[in-house]
């Protein structure tokens, strides 16, 4: 007999909910138990290896990936939910235009969409169980949704690292719901349909993946242009090519994403500004212009001083004359990051402009950082 929460059976309950995360725009949707996640000590290993990079906050909450109980007291099931975002395709980027990730580009940030229909199914899920208790948790949160997601039947972990469907692909957030009431689960999604496929690993410009199955984010440009926040390591600048704020390349790639469904959810379909960005726009923001235009998108994340160094090694990798002046005002800007990073760019540059500014700033530069950028910058021009 199913267990009996004071209302309906826990089976109904499921049910209900499974209608109602459709209609909110999760198509996915499983119920996984509670349990210590199967990952944790992969996750421990991937620490330990330093694979992390400067993301120092994933090893200061470790111990709440031990358990859901450490979001929820008492948890006995985890409802795992997914939202395609696949819309339209990437528009090649031209001459000092910059590409963001597919998830990046639409007029909302995704974790707002996200939480607003969790606590709309939290509310469900309370309504028809009243004693229940429940968490709301998107990528924010310290769980490993990844594994709650494979236990919960929606797929199996990639070589990519990133969780796959056979329906969906990869193009899909994930999010969850803690309780402690215990509900009737789904099967664990046991196949690897991977295969002999290397697509993703041969892909990366950057070399992320020292084996498959294992990311080092210290080398994802994902991570160098959302979390890193101090200059981009050079001999990582070259394999960011294009990419502004993110990167799709291993998603791209992958065989199971050729058929991804589209979303039907208007908030991730792309903005005309940003598919592609004009990328010498940005240096004409001030804190307050960039607050205007990206506070509530996930671009926010990157900070004005990491986005505009993100776009000045974009302009070096892929040199465009009209973007010459909007680096020589990069120069000057108030952050060194950005100073940095536009003379590493301006180095690319065959005119006559670019050492002129280049050895003006030297002259005046106070940041020891950016001293050695704007050297380095001038000694790769007299070598090429």
């Amino acid at each position: 007999m199913p267990e009996e929460t004071g209302e309906i059976p826990t089976e109904q309950v499921v049910s209900r909910l499974r209608e109602q995360a459709d209609r909110l725009g999760f198509p996915l949707f499983g119920v996984a138990p509670a349990v210590r996640p199967p990952g944790a000590d992969r996750l421990d290993a991937w620490l330990a290896s330093g694979f992390a990079g400067e993301m120092q906050y994933l090893a200061d909450r470790r111990d709440a990936y031990e358990h859901p109980d450490r979001l929820l007291p008492a948890a006995r099931s985890v409802v795992v939910l997914g939202a395609p975002y696949r819309t339209a395709e990437p528009v090649s980027p031209g001459p000092g235009e910059g590409r963001v990730s597919r998830y990046a580009w639409g007029d909302g940030d995704y974790h707002d969409w996200a939480r607003d229909r969790l606590h709309q199914l939290a509310d469900s899920l309370r309504e028809l169980a009243p004693a229940a208790n429940t968490r709301c948790v998107v990528d924010t949160a310290p769980i490993l949704e990844r594994d709650f997601a494979r236990l919960a039947g929606l797929g199996w972990i990639g070589k990519n690292t990133l969780l796959l469907s056979k329906p969906t692909g990869s193009y899909y957030f994930l999010a969850a719901i803690i309780t402690d009431l215990a509900l009737p689960t789904d099967e664990p999604f046991a196949a690897d349909h991977c295969g002999t496929c290397t697509a993703c690993l041969d892909a990366c410009p950057t070399d992320a993946f020292p084996q498959p199955y294992v990311l080092d984010a210290s080398r994802c440009i994902s991570y160098l242009t959302i979390e890193l926040r101090g200059p981009i390591p050079n001999e990582l600048r070259p394999g960011m090519g294009e990419w502004l704020f993110g990167c799709d390349v291993c998603q791209d790639v992958c065989p199971w994403n050729r058929k991804a469904p589209e979303s039907d959810q208007s908030v991730f379909r792309p903005l005309e500004a940003m598919n592609p960005v004009e990328l010498a726009d940005l240096f004409s923001l001030d804190d307050a212009g960039f607050r205007r235009r990206f506070r509530h998108t996930p671009l926010w994340r990157a900070h004005r001083e990491g986005l505009l160094r993100n776009a000045a090694i974009v302009l070096g990798n892929r040199p465009s004359h009209d973007a010459l002046p909007a680096l020589v005002a990069g120069l000057k800007d108030p952050h060194p990051l950005v100073r940095g990073a536009s003379a590493w760019a301006l180095g690319r540059y065959r005119e006559a402009g670019a050492d002129e500014a280049l050895q003006a700033r030297l002259k005046i530069e106070e940041s020891a950082d950016v001293v050695a950028e704007i050297q380095a910058a001038l000694r790769f021009r007299e070598a090429t």
